[in-house]
């Protein structure tokens, strides 16, 4: 696999530590922002191939993130929902805000793998 550089975003700060973590062993570049505003800011300075985003979000919800982030990037980016929100409305959602990919925490490595490779 090749190494990209992965934005991790999530209010669950052990849970984005730990996620990141992996990501890194696994030998990506790996960022970590803890809300939606930090977010947009690591993803104009730092501009990351990636972006793994928790829908849950206080102040700016995952879905405003993500259509923050197309507004920024267009299509450059590939934005994967990780979040506790499963049910089929949640996923219709997050792609009509921008995600590529939704996936339901806790997510198995290959599901997490086949996201970041945009394998469907």
């Amino acid at each position: 696999m090749t190494s990209r550089r992965v934005l991790v975003v999530d209010d669950d700060r052990d849970y984005a530590e730990i996620f990141a973590e992996l990501l890194s062993s696994l030998g990506h570049q790996v960022e970590v922002a803890h809300d939606g505003t930090t977010c947009l800011v690591l993803d104009e300075r730092w501009t990351p191939d990636i972006i793994f985003l928790d829908l849950g979000l206080p102040a700016m919800d995952g879905y405003e993130v993500a259509r923050r982030l197309r507004q920024q990037r267009g299509d450059t980016a590939r934005i994967i929902a990780l979040s506790g929100f499963g049910q089929a409305v949640d996923h219709d959602r997050s792609r009509t805000a921008g995600c590529n990919e939704h996936l339901v925490k806790p997510a198995a490595l290959n599901d997490i793998l086949r996201a970041m490779d945009g394998d469907r």
